[in-house]
C-alpha cells in the first residue's frame, strides 16, 4: 500500500497477506484523487471512510489535510493494522472505530454530517446495492459534500439522486456523488 498524495506522498506500507480486506489500487486510488480535486480542497474537511479495509483512503486524506477522519472497520485484524500505521505517521486525525458501519450510520444520523464519505463495501456483501441509499438517506453527507463509492462494475448507481459521475479503472469502478 502506497500514500500516493499530499505530506505522506510516496510513503508505502505492507499489507499483511492474510488480510481479507481488497485493497484500492495504488493506479485507481491516484486516479480518483486527481478527479475529486476538481469537486474539493482537501484542506479541513471532515471525513468518514466506511468499511476502512486497509485505511488506505483514510491516509491519502490526512496526508492531504483533511482536519478530521473517522474510519469505520469491523474486523480486528484489519483495525490493527490501521492503527499500527496511524501511530508510524503520527497520524492523529484518524479516528477509528471498531465496529459495524450499518450500526454506526444509523446511530450517526443527523448528528453529523461529512464533506466527504468514501464507501468501499465488501463486493459479496448482502445488500450491496442499497449502501449509496442508505448513506444518502442518512444525512451524513454536508451540503457541497462528495461521496464516493467503491463498486463491481455490475452497478449502475447513475439513477440515485446526487448521482455525478461514474469512473472506471480496471475492474475498478467508482460512483460519485455531490450533495448541493
Amino acid at each position: 500500500m502506497r500514500i500516493v498524495g499530499g505530506k505522506y506522498k510516496r510513503r508505502r506500507f505492507d499489507v499483511p497477506k492474510s488480510f481479507e480486506a481488497r485493497p484500492t489500487t495504488d493506479m485507481a486510488k491516484e486516479s480518483l484523487f486527481n478527479v475529486l480535486a476538481n469537486f474539493m480542497d482537501f484542506d479541513n474537511i471532515t471525513a468518514l471512510d466506511l468499511f476502512a479495509g486497509t485505511g488506505a483512503i483514510s491516509y491519502e486524506l490526512v496526508s492531504r489535510g483533511a482536519k478530521e477522519v473517522i474510519g469505520i472497520e469491523k474486523n480486528i485484524n484489519h483495525c490493527r493494522f490501521i492503527n499500527k500505521v496511524k501511530a508510524e505517521l503520527g497520524a492523529d486525525e484518524l479516528r477509528l472505530i471498531v465496529g459495524d458501519v450499518f450500526k454506526y450510520i444509523k446511530g450517526t444520523q443527523l448528528k453529523y454530517s461529512f464533506d466527504f464519505i468514501f464507501a468501499d463495501p465488501p463486493y459479496n456483501l448482502p445488500g450491496f446495492a442499497d449502501v449509496p441509499r442508505i448513506i444518502l438517506d442518512g444525512n451524513l453527507l454536508a451540503d457541497g459534500g462528495v461521496l464516493v463509492i467503491e463498486h463491481p462494475s455490475k452497478y449502475d448507481f447513475s439513477t440515485l439522486p446526487h448521482f455525478s459521475q461514474h469512473r472506471n479503472y480496471g475492474s475498478v469502478n467508482f460512483s460519485i456523488f455531490v450533495k448541493g
